[in-house]
């Protein structure tokens, strides 16, 4: 009968208009809190390790134990200096693609990387000269445990400095609009220096 609709043929061209309507529902961008979640679960790795760290100092009679040789302070304060001023120079790197200068990023991060390399050889060649190993005793023990889990995560910082630069050498894949990867990276970096820190008021300074 003429302006009948057939029911099933009007259901089956609803749900293929349905499916090739373009989808505008836009979904949250959770990137920043999942590096939030995991710079949290790293910092309570950290703070495991300080505590254990103070119990043990509490708990020893006396701090290092006795007979272990001392710690050079000039070089570790070296490396601090380095790694505090290579927050600031990154910072440079976001401010700089804030206002989509590529050029200024990849000059400041670059400047980054190599310091974050000059503080984990400076780190290498103090282990070359200390006097105790790592099973020296307890405080040796955590000293390299620290230390070395912290140069870890610098390396790892390094690394991820290195892929920003690398996909920034890609015409337009960061600008004012688009640079979390360049904020990520800042972010893991102030981590990684605030952890040092702690760990160099730890074990060089009390």
């Amino acid at each position: 009968m003429q302006g009948t609709v057939d029911p099933n043929k009007a259901a089956l061209n609803y749900h293929n208009e349905e499916i090739a309507a373009p989808h505008h529902e836009e979904h949250p961008d959770l990137r920043l809190f999942g590096l939030l979640v995991f710079l949290g679960a790293e910092s309570m790795i950290f703070l495991g390790l300080f505590v254990a760290y103070l119990t043990f100092r509490a708990v020893y009679p006396s701090w290092p134990p006795e007979g272990t040789p001392e710690r050079e302070l000039v070089l570790p304060a070296i490396n601090t200096v380095i790694l505090i001023a290579s927050s600031f120079i990154i910072h440079n790197a976001d401010t700089a693609i804030k206002k989509n200068d590529v050029k200024g990023l990849r000059t400041w991060f670059s400047i980054t990387a190599i310091m974050g390399a000059v503080f984990l050889m400076g780190q290498l060649y103090e282990y070359s000269k200390l006097e105790f190993g790592l099973t020296t005793n307890l405080y040796a023990s955590t000293f390299y445990v620290l230390t070395g889990f912290h140069g870890l995560h610098v390396f790892l910082g390094v690394c991820l400095i290195l892929a920003v630069l690398w996909r920034a050498q890609k015409a337009g894949h960061y600008s004012d609009q688009e640079h979390f990867g360049v904020e990520a990276a800042e972010l893991y970096w102030h981590f990684v220096d605030v952890v040092w820190i702690v760990l160099f008021i730890l074990l060089y300074l009390l």
